[in-house]
C-alpha cells in the first residue's frame, strides 16, 4: 500500500464531521491507500467488494437510459448505521468513503471530489468512467427482443407507481434467488433477467461493505443508488428476500421517486407469492 496516498486520504476523515474511513483502490480490487484506523485485512475485503460494485454498477447503464455517451458518476449505499460512497479517482482507480448516518452528504461529496483532483498527480485521467465500458448488453440490443407480456409478469401496481412520477422509466421486482418476479409493461424480458442478476450481485457486495460503514452487531441495508450522467438506478429491499430495482431519468424528482417505490412495496409483495428466499437484508 502506498503510504503517501494513504496520508492524503486522511483529508476526508479529518475535515468532514462524521466521516469514518476512506479507501483508494484499483479497478481490479487492489488497495492503493487507506485511512490509518482500518485493519489491513478489512482494507483488502473492502477494496475487492468495491471493485465488484463499480463493475456491476457500470454494467447496468442501459437500464438507466439509452444515452450513447452516458457516464457512471457514483454509487451510494445506505445502511441504518451509515453511508458508503464510491466515485472514480482516475484511470483504473476508485475512491470509497464511509460516514455516519447524519453526515453532510454535500460536504463529503465535495471533499471526495477535491481529493480526486489532488490525487491527479499520482493517478492520471478523468475520474468519470464511460458507462458502456464493461456493460453487458445494451438498450438497443434489448429493445430488439420481445418485451415483457402475459399475465403474471407485468405488475400493474408497479406500472402505476412508475407512471405517477415524471422521469421514471421502468422497474423490476426480483426474488432472493436473483430471478425476476415481475416488471413494468414494455420492459424487455432479457433486460429484466440481466438486471435481476446484476442487482443480486450489487446487493451481495453492498452487504459485504456493512462493516466499512460502521461496526454494529446487526447491520441493516436500506438501499443502493447508482448515478449516471443520463439517469439513476435504485435498489431497495422489498421484504422476505425480495428486491425492487427501478430506473429514472437524471432530472427525475429523486425524493418523490423513492417515496413512491417504498409505498408500492407492500402491494407488490402481497401480489407476488413467490417473494422470499435466502437473502437477508
Amino acid at each position: 500500500m502506498t503510504s503517501d496516498l494513504s496520508w492524503m486520504l486522511e483529508d476526508i476523515v479529518q475535515n468532514v464531521p462524521r466521516a469514518r474511513h476512506a479507501v483508494l483502490l484499483s479497478a481490479d480490487g487492489l488497495p492503493r491507500g487507506a485511512t490509518e484506523d482500518l485493519d489491513q485485512k478489512d482494507v483488502g475485503t473492502i477494496s475487492a467488494a468495491m471493485a465488484g460494485m463499480q463493475s456491476l454498477s457500470r454494467a447496468t447503464a442501459h437500464f438507466a437510459g439509452t444515452a450513447k455517451d452516458g457516464q457512471w458518476s457514483q454509487t451510494i449505499i445506505e445502511f441504518s448505521h451509515g453511508w458508503i460512497f464510491l466515485i472514480g479517482a482516475g484511470q483504473g482507480a476508485y475512491l470509497a468513503a464511509a460516514a455516519e448516518p447524519d453526515v453532510d452528504m454535500q460536504q463529503i461529496s465535495f471533499r471526495m471530489h477535491r481529493l480526486v483532483a489532488r490525487l491527479g498527480n499520482n493517478l492520471t485521467s478523468a475520474p468519470r468512467v464511460r458507462a458502456d465500458e464493461g456493460a453487458t448488453g445494451g438498450a438497443g440490443e434489448a429493445a430488439r427482443h420481445e418485451a415483457t407480456s402475459g399475465s403474471g409478469f407485468v405488475l400493474p401496481a408497479l406500472d402505476r407507481a412508475i407512471a405517477e412520477v415524471r422521469g421514471a422509466r421502468h422497474a423490476v421486482l426480483l426474488g432472493g434467488d436473483g430471478l425476476p418476479l415481475g416488471a413494468t409493461a414494455g420492459m424487455p424480458r432479457d433486460l429484466a433477467d440481466t438486471i435481476s442478476a446484476a442487482m443480486t450481485g450489487i446487493h451481495a457486495y453492498s452487504r459485504v461493505t456493512a462493516q466499512f460503514a460502521g461496526g454494529v452487531e446487526d447491520p441493516s441495508w436500506r438501499q443502493t443508488v447508482i448515478e449516471f450522467s443520463h439517469g439513476w438506478i435504485f435498489l431497495i429491499a422489498a421484504g422476505d428476500g425480495a428486491f425492487l430495482a427501478a430506473a429514472a431519468e437524471h432530472d427525475c424528482d429523486i425524493e418523490e421517486f423513492t417515496t413512491r417505490l417504498h409505498e408500492v412495496v407492500p402491494e407488490l409483495t402481497a401480489q407476488s407469492p413467490r417473494v422470499g428466499g435466502a437473502a437477508d437484508v
